[in-house]
């Protein structure tokens, strides 16, 4: 008896430390995690957690984040947008609250999808469950960036960049 509790108890351990170790050391994917913290001028702290594709000789709308297809907008879990009050995006109300972000390129424009899953992988996205679509309009000449960044600044300005492509748009706290 006290031989099968001792061999649970190891087994026990094992398993604990491998999963710790496996969610600690995330910072040596190929993708590895980032996130930006800002808080508007009008209250509004936005949180967001994502990964960091490279594009490593891929185009941009063919080989990665393809034309016309929802893209996981980062790589690995779904990258999730957070705000801690209702807010517009673009004009339009998303309540208080943790969403993933996702989104559909296009030449002319990019759809940006915020989903009611957030906790997840990236690329179990379930269209019924999107609170919010808004439409942002690419900006191309953008200095390079190689890996994907998401920046968020205090005007309440949340911008995509990667490859020499940018895509903004605006958060702002609901009235």
């Amino acid at each position: 008896m006290m031989m099968k509790a001792q061999i649970l108890s190891f087994l026990l351990a094992t398993a604990i430390s491998t999963l710790a170790f496996a969610q600690q050391d995330k910072s040596q994917r190929a993708s590895p995690p980032d996130s930006t913290v800002a808080t508007t001028a009008d209250g509004v702290t936005i949180t967001i957690h994502y990964s960091k594709p490279s594009l490593k000789g891929r185009q941009l709308g063919v080989d990665v984040a393809p034309l016309g297809k929802v893209w996981r907008t980062g790589a690995n879990e779904a990258t999730t947008f957070e705000v801690n009050r209702d807010v517009l995006v673009e004009g339009q109300r998303l309540p208080a609250g943790k969403y993933s972000l996702y989104s559909i390129p296009d030449e002319q424009r990019m759809t940006i999808i915020f989903n009611k899953i957030w906790d997840q992988w990236g690329t179990r996205y379930d269209e019924s469950q999107d609170a919010l679509r808004i439409t942002a309009v690419p900006t191309a000449g953008q200095p390079h960036a190689e890996q994907f960044t998401i920046k968020a600044d205090k005007t309440g300005t949340v911008t995509l960049l990667w490859g020499d492509v940018g895509v903004s748009f605006t958060v702002k706290a609901a009235k």
